[in-house]
């Protein structure tokens, strides 16, 4: 018999679970790597701290101004990524999180775009948490780029924070939309998992809108209102047991407390509405919409770019890098 190779070791070895953060010196990514710290704590989970930069030289008369030093500027990226971490430890929404301080954390500093960065990295992440922006070029977006470029490419699970969500508020629910969608489904096993590592509840809501037919309605078969929440009821909570049922399967038997609501209205509008009181909202990158074959789907960047708190956007399973095999560098925090 053979000796396993190098990569069948790596493969076998499981790894830690693994929480990757965006900073960049701003209040949204201090707002995120918090977020991303008390995320970990409660996976048991290892935290990886993620900064760019990028090197822009400008050409004058022919020669170059203003060469940067790579190392030099390494070492200074280095050196305030690190004081925002030491900060961070010390904050109490993240001090009272039971395992904060043993996460073990990490800091990876490199230069080229944020975001290809941060895709890269959830290969083999279980969580990428990121502002809902930064230090761009264009301050006044609601959703930055490197925020929209994550929820649209990364392959786990991706939480935007907005600066109103730092820490977890315990007993506030978590929110998922669900639409009968494979991605809904998948946002509420993630959104069952979350409402269980922060000891809550949660809220399926699922939403329809009556049509407006442009014809005689006698000439067509038009459900009540009162028929299409009673289908959409029944049709939730299936999706729901079968989720909670997993979950038990993966936790000795244990879930969260869990409904389902049934709201008439647009998906983003009602899923806003609920959010301004959860403890997160989590939907589905794309579900049953008219345009099937975006990325990223429009409730989904809604939610994403206007829902207050924490959103976390799900993308059905994808195939994952091998654990253990993906080599990052990376220095102790």
């Amino acid at each position: 018999m053979s000796e396993p190779t190098s990569d069948d070791r790596a493969t076998d070895t499981p790894r830690p679970p693994r929480v990757v953060v965006g900073v960049d010196g701003s209040p949204g990514s201090r707002a995120a790597l918090v977020y991303a710290w008390a995320a970990a704590a409660r996976r048991g989970a290892d935290l990886e701290v993620v900064a760019t930069w990028s090197v822009q030289t400008v050409w004058v008369g022919g020669y170059p101004l203003g060469v940067p030093s790579i190392s030099a500027v390494r070492e200074e990226m280095e050196s305030r990524v690190q004081a925002m971490v030491d900060e961070v430890r010390g904050d109490p929404a993240v001090a009272a999180v039971p395992g904060a301080a043993d996460v073990r954390v990490t800091t990876a500093v490199s230069v080229g775009p944020a975001a290809q960065e941060l895709v890269d990295a959830s290969a083999d992440a279980d969580l990428v948490v990121v502002g809902n922006r930064g230090r761009g070029a264009v301050r006044s977006v609601v959703l930055g780029s490197v925020a929209l470029h994550c929820v649209t490419h990364a392959r786990c699970p991706v939480v935007v924070v907005h600066p109103s969500s730092t820490g977890h508020a315990r007993r506030r629910p978590v929110i998922v939309g669900i639409d009968g969608s494979a991605a809904s489904r998948a946002a509420l096993l993630a959104g069952v998992a979350e409402a269980a590592r922060l000891g809550t509840d949660v809220v399926a809501v699922t939403t329809y809108q009556m049509a407006d037919h442009w014809m005689a309605l006698s000439t067509v078969v038009v459900p009540t209102a009162e028929e299409v929440r009673w289908d959409l009821q029944r049709g939730g909570e299936a999706m729901l047991e079968d989720v909670l049922e997993e979950h038990r399967t993966g936790s000795g038997g244990r879930s969260p407390d869990a409904r389902v609501v049934v709201a008439e209205g647009a998906p983003a509008d009602i899923l806003g509405q609920w959010a301004a009181g959860a403890a997160l909202l989590v939907v589905g990158s794309r579900g049953h919409g008219a345009l099937r074959g975006l990325l990223l789907g429009s409730v989904a960047l809604a939610c994403a770019m206007h829902a207050s708190g924490a959103v976390m956007v799900v993308h059905p399973l994808p195939d994952r890098a091998p654990t253990g095999t993906t080599q990052r560098a990376t220095v102790n925090a």
